[in-house]
């Protein structure tokens, strides 16, 4: 996309698909904003966060072993292999080691994918820390719009940890998958004249059907997110975007704007179409770290963090088949480990990550453009890595 115009074969385009092959994808998770309809998400008047650096020379000699392997790599080798885009390790509050690859520069904006959800969910968790919101109430309570839908008769609170019994495959090799249907209603460019499907993440949603039974198991299911972003909208009259601004992003003191894709009338996709800039990404992080309290002022509600840390069922989490996430479990759309140090996530597509680790006091943000979707491709190599990471800054006294 570079050039004036850009050559013929080198034009990436959204209505055509192009946008997301590898590797013009590369390019894209840092430029949505050319391709796509966005909305802001203001930081703000209010003056920056300092992040202060003390940078440490030896973290990319770092070592781990892979899951599955028997050869070790270094921390530098392991971006790498994961095709990160960009990294940044906070130690104590402070920037220990920052790096950018690829398309992606300290200034930029990057695609943060199902990250969106966990900020949608820390939301959440405000509010119902705050009174404002009823976990146990049934959703049809908030939206009764969505009362003939298979949320209608889930609860907030099933809704936020994904544990809802509605039909939705996030099969993204299967082209009959709700997740396409999901898409395309979220689609903001005119539909084919044909086309008989919902036109916006709202009335998608209103078609959602019922499989299996609320509150048994764990199914991660985008369809969710959209569904709490409905209901946070309705009880505080204000849109997703605004809610992050207000209630986060103008309050972390972030050096950037932040933005959201849009659906055709307008609507945030709350279940992964935020963009943000690498560094107010760990600025969220090390918030959280410090149980809701940053850049002066308590943010987020302490008793809202320490839900989340203590996380969800295990038992129910297991049955989703995570094999390399064993003892994990989910939470106001955060990934809990319940590892020793007690680690937990946001995680998306791609690669993009969140990771907070309260015992080393360790935050690692980071954007990535993984040809494979999934994160099982990703995992072996960064779990670890982090892990590792986290062991070796322990280690360090400053």
């Amino acid at each position: 996309m570079v050039g004036s115009p850009p050559p013929p074969d080198r034009i990436v385009r959204f209505d055509d698909g192009s946008f997301w092959t590898f590797p013009a994808m590369r390019w894209t998770v840092a430029n949505f904003r050319q391709l796509m309809p966005t909305v802001n998400v203001s930081r703000g008047l209010g003056r920056v966060a300092p992040l202060r650096p003390t940078v440490l020379k030896d973290i990319d000699e770092v070592r781990f072993t892979p899951l599955g392997s028997d050869r070790s790599m270094t921390w530098r080798e392991s971006l790498a292999a994961n095709y990160t885009d960009g990294v940044v390790v906070l130690h104590k509050g402070r920037v220990v080691y920052e790096r950018y690859f690829g398309v992606l520069e300290p200034s930029g904006q990057h695609g943060a994918m199902s990250v969106t959800k966990t900020l949608v969910g820390t939301l959440a968790a405000t509010l119902a820390a705050e009174g404002r919101l009823d976990p146990e109430k049934r959703v049809d309570h908030y939206v009764p719009e969505l009362s003939q839908s298979a949320f209608g008769s889930a609860t907030v609170r099933q809704v936020m940890d994904m544990t809802t019994g509605i039909q939705f495959s996030e099969d993204y090799a299967d082209p009959k998958a709700e997740v396409w249907a999901h898409g395309a209603a979220g689609n903001p460019l005119p539909k084919p004249k044909d086309y008989t499907g919902p036109r916006t993440y709202y009335e998608f949603l209103q078609t959602v059907k019922a499989q299996g039974t609320h509150g048994e198991a764990f199914h991660y299911r985008t369809a969710n997110t959209d569904a709490l972003g409905w209901i946070l909208s309705r009880v505080t009259g204000r849109s997703v975007a605004q809610l992050l601004s207000e209630r986060i992003w103008s309050q972390i003191g972030a050096e950037q704007d932040a933005y959201m894709s849009v659906d055709s009338i307008g609507t945030p996709f709350a279940g992964g179409g935020l963009s943000t800039g690498l560094r107010d990404l760990a600025r969220f992080g090390e918030m959280v770290r410090n149980n809701g309290y940053y850049n002066g002022r308590q943010i987020v509600p302490a008793s809202a963090v320490a839900d989340i840390r203590r996380g969800g069922s295990q038992a129910q989490f297991a049955g989703a088949g995570y094999q390399l996430l064993p003892g994990w479990s989910y939470r106001s759309m955060w990934w809990i480990t319940h590892n020793e140090h007690g680690a937990f996530a946001a995680r998306g597509v791609h690669g993009q990550t969140i990771y907070i680790d309260p015992k080393a006091q360790v935050v690692i943000a980071r954007f990535a453009s993984h040809p494979v979707a999934g994160n099982a491709a990703i995992d072996p190599t960064s779990l670890p890595a982090y892990h590792a990471l986290a062991k070796h800054l322990m280690a360090k006294r400053r």
